[in-house]
């Protein structure tokens, strides 16, 4: 594990310590195969998500929807870590470049832009395992208090 994972998986400890009703990474991250490839405390997270079988639409290409929730599943923990406290996602854009197919690899690596008191304005790409652009989102995210 590198130490930038370390620092991630030691702030996410932290905030399970801090709202222990909360499940800090949830059920749909695991069943996702989410692994932490990269962070810079409180900014940015990278991750990658496999793309499988269950993940594909009728055209045999991962599904927008999953794509999405490989975001979501970015931008989440990086807004609990970046707000020290629970986020709620206001509204998220995402826009789709081209397909990624099963068996690649979509990595997507998310930053904040903006950190108010009460909200969050962040940003991530997704590329595939070949670097190439698969789609871009945005979100807006509520800091619970």
């Amino acid at each position: 594990m590198s130490d930038t994972i370390a620092l991630f998986a030691e702030e996410m400890r932290q905030m399970s310590e801090q709202f222990p009703n909360a499940q800090i990474q949830p059920n749909c991250y695991a069943w996702m195969k989410v692994r932490e490839i990269h962070y810079e405390s409180r900014t940015a997270l990278t991750i990658a998500v496999p793309v499988t079988e269950e993940m594909l639409n009728p055209m045999r290409v991962m599904q927008g929807g999953f794509i999405a929730a490989a975001f979501d599943n970015a931008f989440g923990p990086l807004s609990y870590v970046a707000a020290r406290n629970p986020c709620v996602t206001l509204d998220m854009h995402t826009q789709y470049i081209r397909p990624i197919p099963v068996g690649d690899t979509l990595t997507v690596a998310v930053r904040v832009v903006s950190r108010g008191p009460v909200s969050l304005h962040m940003t991530g790409e997704a590329h595939n395992a070949k670097g190439k652009l698969i789609a871009t989102a945005s979100t807006n995210m509520i800091v619970m208090r």
